[in-house]
Parts: C-alpha cells; structure tokens; sequence
C-alpha cells in the first residue's frame, strides 16, 4: 500500500508493483475513469 499511497500523492495513475513488477492503476485513477472496466483491478473502487 505505500507505492500505492506514494503515488497518489504525486498524483500518478499508477505504479511499478515491486513484487510482479507489473503496472498498477490507482484507486484514484479508476475513480477519474467512472466506470468499472470488469478486469478485477487491485484497487478498484467500483468493487
């Protein structure tokens, strides 16, 4: 959560997972997106 939460705060969409290494979106960007795109994304908020 603190990648996640760092980088909400620069204001990101998202970030490097350090652990699979993939790109994960924020919360705060699928909020600005508005809809749910149904691929279980880790932050969802439509979830």
């Amino acid at each position: 959560m603190a990648d996640h939460d760092a980088a909400v705060g620069r204001g990101d969409d998202g970030y490097l997972d350090p652990t699979t290494g993939l790109f994960v979106m924020t919360a705060d960007y699928h909020q600005a997106r508005g809809s749910c795109c149904d691929s279980g994304c880790r932050h969802c908020p439509y979830a």
